[in-house]
């Protein structure tokens, strides 16, 4: 496995040819860009969630040359405030044209999970994403290994069966 930067990360969310597969497996994170706007929801106060039309247009454009973008989230349920705020903003994207399917933690124990949230791109690329234990990002390696791929596509295989597309599932 080798480190990526956030730049070649940020390229592969955009460059790649068919398909980018996504699972998160914790309860919160820390990001550095939602943070403030999780604290305004968390405030009471509106948010026109203009710093996410960057992503939705990426979305809009995946969608309009055929490619597509997934999101399996893993998550505890009652949710943690990240979890009730991520889903309160999760439409934009599902509108945009990525399919973000919930997963209640309890429903996910028999299935087999790489350590580490990851995106894998095309069947050829798998990145894992590493945290701190505050959720905070702390750097990506990626791997071409069948090995690695091959898990992470079973895992996200086993994961989307059971997960609940976003206009259906019900937050608890």
């Amino acid at each position: 496995m080798t480190q990526i930067s956030d730049s070649e990360f940020d390229q592969l969310l955009t460059d790649f040819e068919h398909s980018a597969i996504h699972v998160e497996t914790r309860d919160a994170y820390g990001t550095a860009t939602e943070l403030p706007h999780m604290a305004q929801w968390a405030a009471g106060e509106p948010d026109d969630l203009a710093w996410l039309q960057g992503w939705c247009a990426t979305l809009r454009a995946h969608v309009a040359a055929g490619r597509s973008v997934r999101r399996a989230r893993i998550v505890s349920e009652p949710l943690s405030d990240y979890q009730r705020w991520s889903y309160s903003i999760a439409g934009q994207m599902v509108g945009a044209g990525e399919d973000i399917r919930w997963i209640p933690r309890r429903r996910v124990s028999s299935i087999a999970l790489p350590g580490n949230d990851f995106y894998l791109f095309d069947d050829r690329l798998v990145v894992f994403l590493h945290y701190a234990g505050d959720g905070l990002g702390t750097g990506k390696t990626a791997s071409t290994n069948p090995d690695d791929i091959q898990l992470c596509r079973n895992a996200f295989e086993a994961l989307w069966a059971l997960a609940i597309p976003h206009s259906e599932y019900q937050p608890v």
